[in-house]
């Protein structure tokens, strides 16, 4: 049984059983139906072989009876929109509006959607005490909060807290219906883009120092679980790791942290600056929230390329711009501290970072820019098998002579490649060679 079998197969089990609860709820209740008495169910646990992906997360996370129904009560409008309509017409034919059954009418979907009042109502209505018991299924400390699973939506000012909406991630319907979950999109509620690379780590040409610390967070990676639960230093260590990345452009920080994700199976999303800073005030936290948010406990890493923008030192307060330029610096120090994955910073300058940031980082590797010895390993690797060198080129006395970055060199390659497909002939000269390096030196307003 394929995937997608399997989760149809488990959703439509927990449908049926939460379309029993639910018609035994309402008949309990507006019929005082006496053969309603006897619940139809004690338990609706899965079977230890049933390997759906619904089935594996009531599992791993020991939900009760009530919470896998709350689950499958937010799951019910994505899968069949006019169960809940159907199971209620059969109990109460009559039109007319019933507070003791919550839910709201979409926008677009004209189904009916449910509220908090509607679990508390199929949990157990009429008891005040199971009532405030089961109102914690929807706390911000409950798993369903804690692994952005299912929440309340914000009532209308004034209006109950369980007046609103139960929103379900739609990460988790996906997972719960094709089995997988697709990278979220660039967008102003997602300020970050998926990235990866087909290079390896022998592509990535450092110093041994550099290597050495790159290794630390590959350790922490691959631990820190053991680390927080099976050693149990989640009790006294904060979560999450903190990295620094700082050189200049083209040493190989953003390839690195591609790295990182590529070999221990991690999702890396590179952060889109220009879409989380806003002068408008209290946009800019506005937009890292919706960003930390997505990502908690997804076992993503993070990673902030020229974050000066949003890490900088803060000023003193001259005028209400400083002011609120501070907080933001303040509100992005709170998040990542309680933030639960690998974050990597990466700036050009290590100075530009305030100091209250360089504390509460656990590494800050330097990206230098290459020596001699790396250069010329950068050059031997660069050029594909397809490509002919000249006789002349000497990639030593190349390396040696002109100073650039990995990135440079790569762009003078392509420069080269391309330069020998326009002629036909897939000859490397050096007229070319020294011509692409000419292009670097003038585009850094270096002299030539």
């Amino acid at each position: 049984m394929d995937k997608i079998d399997s989760n149809s197969a488990a959703l439509k089990k927990y449908t049926d059983q939460f379309s029993s609860w639910f018609l035994y709820r309402l008949r309990s209740y507006f019929k005082n139906d006496d053969n309603a008495g006897k619940e139809p169910f004690k338990t609706i646990l899965p079977a230890e072989d049933d390997e759906s992906d619904i089935s594996v997360f009531i599992r791993e996370n020991k939900l009760t009876k009530e919470e896998i129904l709350v689950l499958v009560l937010a799951i019910v409008p994505h899968l069949h929109p006019s169960l809940l309509d159907n199971l209620i017409k059969q109990t109460i034919p009559d039109q007319g509006d019933f507070p003791q059954l919550g839910g709201v009418r979409g926008t677009h979907f004209r189904g009916f959607l449910p509220t908090g009042e509607t679990a508390l109502f199929m949990l157990d209505g009429n008891d005040y005490a199971k009532r405030l018991r089961y109102q914690r299924i929807f706390d911000s400390d409950h798993i369903f909060a804690k692994k952005n699973v299912l929440r309340l939506d914000d009532p209308l000012p004034g209006e109950p807290r369980f007046s609103g909406k139960i929103v379900i991630s739609a990460e988790c319907i996906e997972l719960f219906t094709v089995g997988k979950i697709s990278h979220p999109r660039l967008s102003m509620e997602f300020p970050a883009q998926y990235i990866t690379t087909r290079m390896v780590w022998d592509d990535l040409v450092l110093n041994e120092t550099a290597f050495k610390q790159i290794n630390e967070l590959l350790v922490w990676v691959n631990n820190h679980k053991t680390l927080m639960d099976d050693w149990g230093m989640s009790r006294t260590l904060k979560p999450g790791y903190r990295a620094l990345f700082h050189g200049p452009p083209g040493t190989g920080k953003t390839l690195t942290a591609t790295l990182l994700g590529k070999y221990t199976g991690k999702d890396v999303f590179k952060i889109d600056l220009s879409m989380v800073v806003s002068k408008f005030v209290g946009e800019t936290e506005k937009n890292l929230s919706n960003l930390f948010n997505k990502a908690e406990n997804k076992n993503w890493i993070l990673f902030f390329d020229e974050a000066d923008a949003l890490f900088s030192k803060r000023t003193s307060v001259r005028d209400a711009h400083d002011k609120y330029a501070n907080q933001e610096a303040a509100y992005l120090l709170q998040r990542i501290e309680s933030f639960n994955g690998l974050v990597i910073l990466a700036s050009n300058f290590k100075n530009n970072i305030d100091d209250a940031f360089l504390r509460r980082f656990h590494s800050i590797i330097h990206f230098p820019l290459p020596l001699f010895p790396e250069r010329l390993k950068i050059w031997q690797n660069a050029f594909p098998s397809n490509a002919t060198m000249a006789g002349d080129i000497e990639l030593s006395l190349i390396a040696k002579k002109y100073e650039l970055t990995g990135s440079a060199i790569m762009n003078v390659v392509q420069y080269c490649c391309l330069q020998a497909l326009s002629k036909n002939t897939g000859l490397i000269d050096q007229e070319t060679l020294l011509s692409g390096i000419q292009k670097e030196y003038l585009k850094e307003g270096r002299i030539w």
